[in-house]
């Protein structure tokens, strides 16, 4: 018997008498088996999250109606369930780990008190036991100096510990369905690497089933025993996962397997150095004696040396915590940092206030998350022209066609410049972010993780896009990012930064094929896990 049976559901958030074929949702129907992971799979927007949260009915309802189906767990009809039946179900039956941990914990409370809190509601035990099933957890996810941590608040806990403290709250009732929403989409390959791992240890020792809804089918190659396929609220394939991976037999489903990142650099257009950046460090005072004089430091950069020629893309790769934001940052000269950086010839580690203002328009930067680079308040067309505005004096015509020139060489349509970020999908806006950048005719351009919440398919196009634009302008590009797949398809030579030093680097092609590094060697063996990085021997 199946531990969930989803039949034609049918969702929609505009009211009860939306016609079928305009729902958000339609007839999706699939079952869980015990102790098995289902892999829900499709780019943003197909319903996976929408269908998934569904089963515990966490979405409000109105907005969401329910226009047709049933949801069946354990024997309960999901959709007709009280509130106590459901209030049961949620906080023993089924766990959920979210895509974003940070804002999925309370940031006001301590670590010990959200695991509790689930624990005593639940359990009915005493404040004491359950903080002792509390760091029991802690450790068994593999949380270190777990008791201390306990007292933490989210904010002084690393994406992956927060992640595992996520897992520990979903867990720690022992469900007999865990739903992961997107559990690893922001965290480095390595961290990204353990969770998995962890997941699949603690499923097998709990016999426990698994949603697991992702975008990424190199996860799912890696842990889902079957497959669902979801495009525009319907699924389109299902099946086990060798047979979907082997035999796609839906389009929709070829283009996600064939849309893993590729491609490679333009040529340089020159052997002349844009950025020159000679022993830069960035450290960070830690502990200071009693007449305040320093005694230890955080090296986030430590003596790092780099340089960028005009056209060329330089991959800076590492893990969280290894300085590549922090090296970026420096060079923006958005950081205090010590050493070198000659842009173009031009010293500027030393400009301080309005002489670093002609800097700004030749250097720009693209952020990871895109959403929150822009301001919900302006329309595309205020975003896109303020940094010409500041720099340029220019007429409100001049301005316009500016604007239209920028949004078409990233291929946004101009008409949709009265619009704002939340109308666009995450690649639209990721492709406002670089038309902002790119309106000030930049020489080079940092970019800080620019694809990794992206989908798969969007990382492509804006690989493409990025590429296409480098060959047009002669841009130069420092991309840091932790995504190797990315890095390959993008850049001309690559950077190893661990605890802030570059521990190895070399043109695109020796450093994939032939590590030298065992660091290098094992981010590479976790990025690529079952399968030959391009160029590579097999």
């Amino acid at each position: 018997m199946s531990l969930l049976n989803i039949r034609d559901l049918t969702l929609d958030f505009r009211g009860p008498h939306t016609p079928l074929q305009e729902a958000v949702i339609r007839k999706v129907s699939f079952d869980i088996e015990p102790a098995e992971t289902l892999a829900l799979v499709g780019e943003s927007g197909s319903g996976k999250s929408v269908t998934a949260m569904t089963i515990l009915r966490l979405i409000d309802s109105p907005p969401l109606h329910v226009l047709g189906g049933d949801i069946e767990f354990k024997g309960t009809q999901i959709l007709k369930a009280s509130e106590a039946e459901l209030r049961r179900i949620r906080s023993g039956e089924v766990g959920v780990i979210f895509q974003e941990p940070l804002t999925s914990l309370n940031p006001l409370h301590r670590i010990h008190r959200q695991l509790t809190e689930k624990i005593v509601l639940q359990r009915g035990l005493g404040k004491r036991e359950a903080l002792e099933l509390a760091l029991f957890w802690l450790n068994k996810v593999g949380i270190r100096n777990a008791a201390q941590r306990l007292q933490a608040f989210p904010h002084e806990l690393s994406g992956g510990e927060r992640q595992r403290v996520m897992i520990a709250m979903a867990l720690v009732n022992e469900p007999s369905l865990l739903i992961a929403d997107e559990p690893t989409t922001a965290l480095d390959v390595t961290v990204q690497a353990q969770i998995l791992e962890l997941i699949q240890r603690l499923q097998d020792e709990m016999k426990m089933a698994v949603l697991f809804i992702t975008h990424d089918l190199h996860i799912v190659r890696q842990i889902a025993d079957r497959v669902v396929v979801m495009e525009r609220g319907e699924v389109v394939e299902q099946g086990e996962c060798r047979q979907v991976f082997e035999q796609p037999a839906h389009p929709y489903t070829q283009k996600l397997i064939q849309s893993e990142p590729h491609g490679t650099p333009p040529d340089i257009v020159s052997d002349k150095s844009i950025l020159d950046v000679n022993g830069l460090r960035c450290w960070y005072p830690l502990k200071k004696s009693l007449f305040g004089k320093v005694k230890s430091y955080v090296k986030a950069v430590d003596d790092v040396s780099l340089t960028i020629r005009r056209g060329e893309s330089i991959g800076l790769v590492g893990e969280s915590g290894s300085g590549k934001s922090s090296f970026g940052r420096a060079v923006l000269r958005l950081e205090s940092s010590e050493g070198e950086i000659v842009f173009d010839g031009q010293r500027i580690d030393d400009l301080k206030g309005s002489a670093l203002k002609p800097l700004r328009k030749r250097i720009q930067v693209i952020f990871q998350d895109p959403y929150g680079a822009l301001s919900p308040r302006l329309t595309l067309d205020e975003i896109i022209r303020e940094g010409l505005e500041i720099h340029e004096s220019l007429s409100p015509a001049e301005l316009a066609v500016a604007v239209t020139e920028a949004m078409e060489a990233v291929q946004l349509d101009p008409s949709w410049r009265d619009r704002y970020p939340h109308e666009l999908s995450g690649g639209q806006r990721q492709r406002v972010c670089i038309a902002r950048a790119l309106i000030l005719k930049p020489e080079l351009l940092v970019l800080d993780e620019p694809t990794s919440s992206l989908d798969r398919t969007i990382q492509q196009q804006i690989i493409e896009l990025l590429q296409k634009l480098q060959r047009d302008f002669g841009l130069s590009f420092l991309f840091i990012s932790h995504d190797l797949r990315v890095v390959q398809a993008m850049c001309h030579r690559v950077f190893v930064m661990r605890q802030g030093k570059i521990v190895e680097h070399n043109t695109t092609e020796a450093l994939f094929s032939n590590p030298v590094e065992p660091y290098t060697r094992e981010l590479i063996k976790t990025a690529f896990l079952g399968e030959t990085p391009l160029g590579q021997p097999q």
